[in-house]
């Protein structure tokens, strides 16, 4: 059996304590992996500072070079897994077998972290507002003519990091060549990526010490919380919570993104049912920048049962087909969970399942030994209605009327909004609401990732702070 051992500075370490991750079909377990506790991790964060070091010694230019080089390494080659080797190929089918996500979407997902890598230097270039990235080597520079400094804020950087989607594992990735080592703690089915990342940047001469990899339990990933000096937390709205108000802890909680339709636009709402659709879709619906709701004017009910006719052709199909859209549940039971949640919402008057409508039949349903929630359209007729701003761990979307001039005043806190608008004082107000964090004016899709902007919150100003900072005119020559 496949043995993923725990990375402290970058040297593979063994525990006598491991977990096993199921493969989704059969439930046989395909991986042990070493787990860390939280003593463990506690002793290796007191050398921190020392590890930095490694990273300090090269240039930022050396380091986004590391990371291009490390791009063709990720997707291209054969790197080690503990005592063994994982090819491409190899990758993308344990990372299929332990998240249920489809090999095609995987694979998707294994490019967007190449383009991430290839393209780090427009990526820090978008994270830093075009700063001159030696300031970062000196300490200090000059830019406009001006001096300026940075100081880094933090010995490492923790993260918390999920199973659902390995995109997100490209988020991360920018503090490498900010010259910050990482401290990582992967998703209990999801261990490949983030290993593997680590491995790409190893061979690609990036300094070993750079690279903490603990696999840990609750207690382990409070440890890391507690003890890095910033970090990102990567979760539920139970599992968030706790950190919101710590100001070193970078939240990457649900997203609740949605596509909002104006009054200017609503009459021709169709021409944009392709955006939507991909919206909700892509991705297998898994990522917090996948739309969970509609919000429109008018034509609610005509654009729920245009969205159903299209969703309920989608069907669960084997994690190796190419045309598979949506994913398996690692745990069946979560889908049984999420499944029932939705029925006895529906229960509350006001809101139909639109999809279970047009297929004539559910939306839980087994094949080949894996369990699946298929893509659901709920029209609700208030935004007062539980099922409005709710996320689920695949394809679904709600669809509600509310006036425009009322929808800023209820869409709450939203990762991403795709405002369908050319109204220039709805535009206005969409640019001044604090409840938007990232905001798409046009037909953008919610999941359309541009690596030069940042996602939820900046990673650099999370890393670093500009310090108050004067030098004698001479020096400045």
């Amino acid at each position: 059996m496949i043995h993923i051992p725990i990375l402290r500075a970058g040297c593979p370490y063994r525990s006598l304590n491991v977990h096993h991750v199921p493969h989704v079909q059969t439930g046989e377990p395909i991986a042990e992996v070493s787990q860390a506790n939280r003593g463990l991790i506690a002793k290796d964060l007191t050398t921190a500072a020392h590890h930095k070091r490694a990273l300090e010694s090269l240039s930022v230019s050396e380091l986004v070079a590391i990371c291009k080089k490390a791009a063709h390494f990720f997707t291209d080659s054969v790197l080690p897994l503990g005592a063994e080797s994982q090819s491409p190929g190899d990758y993308i089918r344990q990372l299929s077998a332990t998240t249920g996500m489809p090999e095609s979407l995987c694979r998707n997902n294994m490019n967007k972290i190449r383009t991430v890598l290839e393209e780090m230097e427009a990526v820090l270039g978008g994270l830093t507002r075009g700063l001159n990235l030696s300031v970062l080597d000196a300490g200090w520079g000059v830019q406009d003519k001006r001096p300026l400094s940075y100081v880094r804020q933090t010995n490492v950087l923790g993260a918390v990091l999920p199973s659902n989607s390995p995109g997100v594992h490209s988020l991360w990735l920018p503090a490498i060549p900010m010259k910050t080592p990482l401290v990582l703690k992967p998703g209990g089915e999801e261990p490949w990526t983030p290993y593997r990342i680590a491995q790409a940047l190893i061979a690609s001469d990036c300094p070993p010490e750079s690279f903490g990899f603990y696999p840990t339990d609750y207690t382990g990933a409070a440890e890391i919380l507690l003890r890095s000096g910033r970090s990102m937390l990567f979760g539920g709205e139970s599992t968030v919570a706790p950190w919101k108000t710590d100001p070193r802890v970078q939240i990457h909680g649900p997203g609740r993104s949605k596509i909002v339709i104006a009054n200017d636009e609503i009459s021709g709402w169709e021409k944009y049912l392709d955006v939507m659709v991909a919206s909700i879709v892509d991705n297998g619906g898994r990522s917090c920048i996948n739309a969970s709701g509609i919000w429109a004017p008018a034509h609610g009910r005509e654009i729920a049962a245009a969205l159903a006719n299209r969703l309920a052709q989608i069907d669960a199909r084997p994690l190796d087909d190419p045309q598979a859209q949506i994913a398996a549940f690692s745990n069946p039971k979560i889908a049984h969970q999420l499944s029932s949640l939705i029925d006895d919402q529906l229960k509350t008057p006001g809101a139909r399942d639109v999809t279970a409508e047009v297929r004539g039949g559910g939306r839980l349903i087994k094949k080949a030994g894996c369990t699946y929630l298929l893509p659901t359209v709920i029209w609700c007729e208030s935004p007062e209605h539980p099922l409005v701003n709710t996320e689920y761990l695949f394809p679904f979307v709600s669809v509600v009327e509310v006036p425009q001039p009322e929808i800023l005043e209820r869409i709450r806190s939203t990762l991403v909004v795709s405002a369908f608008t050319e109204d220039e004082a709805f535009i206005n107000e969409l640019l001044g609401s604090p409840d938007v964090e990232r905001l798409n004016l046009g037909a953008i899709s919610t999941n359309q990732i541009a690596w030069d902007q940042p996602h939820e919150g900046n990673l650099f100003e999370h890393l670093y702070r500009q310090r108050a900072f004067q030098i004698t005119g001479t020096r400045l020559s």
